[in-house]
């Protein structure tokens, strides 16, 4: 558990965003649904299992932690510091009933878009308060780590490392997709990331790895294919780590083995401009320039703050302009496409915003591993 001064810094922050942004109170939305669940447990100490979870945080007074009734057995309450805890069968009926019995006219919500269900937005939706979105505020809210977070987050990083390692190990033609991945999911379960984690994989033949991101499976990989496994963990504190290398035995495509060679510059160049007061849309545009300039561009954006939700703003693209903090953490992953759109290469690494340049957490050489 947080010691209590860093859950006294996490609410005087949430509280000031409110604050600024007129909010009578805020709804932090979280679902079972891997990389959903940290935003209820970064307010509150609990760790969703199934269903889904409220936290209600007024400007002023105590919050509460609300279930749906179905949810009374699931998950150890103990572990939340948030004392007021409800079970109703209509969350949201609940929510309105409480908003206009206090009288609140602007109630933000965090997870409108994604997490919240549609019973209980219809629910709020019809209510005589003003619903506003507040995904972007509470993010910025809790986008720079302190020292408790960043040791956290150090350790998910050991976590995937070390995993990372038992995939390589396992790595031999004439295994599946999934055994090669075995090991590393092994280790990342035994070292406390339960189901918090999305292992994907990029892959394909002569070389080369489609474009597509897909789920491991039971394919037989062969010593020309290319894998490129997207790892992405928690460790037992429940802060998301992301990192990636090119998997393959033989020989690279044309496409694969050109963006190889641009990749560490283009790394490079992004992690430079990752510093305090730097804005996330030049450290985009550090790396894709670079590739531009050989004929390639990326798929998505390339990258995005990580915490205890896997996604969180600020995103790194070209049209964010919103400046960066020191030890705010960042997920970078450029996913360079060929012009065909067909074929790609992918990394993914995570960073530390530092004062002057950004801080690689993985300490892993940027080379093509299984040879």
């Amino acid at each position: 558990m947080p010691s209590q001064t860093e859950i006294d810094r996490r609410h005087r922050n949430l509280r000031n965003a409110m604050a600024s942004e007129a909010i009578d109170c805020l709804l932090v939305c979280g679902s079972y649904c891997s990389g959903f669940e940290g935003a209820i447990r970064y307010v509150s100490g609990f760790e969703l299992v199934y269903s889904y979870a409220y936290a209600v945080q007024p400007l002023e007074g105590e919050p509460t932690l609300l279930f749906p009734g179905g949810a009374r057995w699931i998950g150890d309450k103990g572990k939340t510091w948030f004392k007021d805890q409800v079970w109703v069968d209509a969350p949201g009926k609940w929510i309105r009933d409480r908003a206009q019995s206090r009288g609140w006219k602007r109630v933000g919500v965090y997870g409108l878009d994604h997490i919240m269900p549609v019973c209980d937005y219809r629910e709020i939706a019809a209510a005589g308060f003003e619903v506003v979105p507040f995904d972007l505020p509470f993010d910025m809210a809790r986008a720079v780590k302190s020292d408790e977070e960043l040791d956290s987050v150090y350790d998910s990083m050991s976590v995937i490392v070390e995993g990372f390692h038992k995939l390589v190990e396992a790595y031999q033609p004439g295994r599946t997709e999934s055994e090669i991945l075995a090991p590393a999911v092994e280790c990342f379960f035994a070292r406390g990331a339960g189901a918090r984690m999305m292992n994907a994989l990029l892959s394909g033949t002569h070389g080369e790895a489609e474009a597509r991101f897909k789920a491991p499976g039971s394919r037989v990989v062969h010593s020309d294919d290319l894998l490129l496994y997207t790892l992405e963990v928690t460790g037992e504190d429940g802060y998301w780590v992301e990192f990636s290398r090119p998997l393959i035995q033989g020989r690279l495509g044309r496409h694969a083995s050109t963006v190889a060679k641009i990749y560490p510059e283009a790394l490079d160049a992004a992690r430079r401009l990752m510093r305090d007061g730097e804005r996330a849309s030049a450290v985009h545009r550090a790396a894709s320039e670079i590739f531009a300039r050989h004929g390639f561009s990326l798929g998505h954006l390339s990258g995005h703050s990580i915490g205890m939700s896997i996604i969180e703003h600020p995103s790194i693209g070209s049209a964010v302009d919103i400046e960066l903090r020191e030890n705010m953490v960042l997920s970078f992953h450029p996913h360079v496409v060929d012009p065909q759109g067909q074929a790609c290469l992918f990394t993914q690494d995570t960073y530390r915003v530092g004062k002057t340049e950004g801080e690689c957490l993985a300490e892993v050489p940027w080379e093509v591993y299984g040879r």
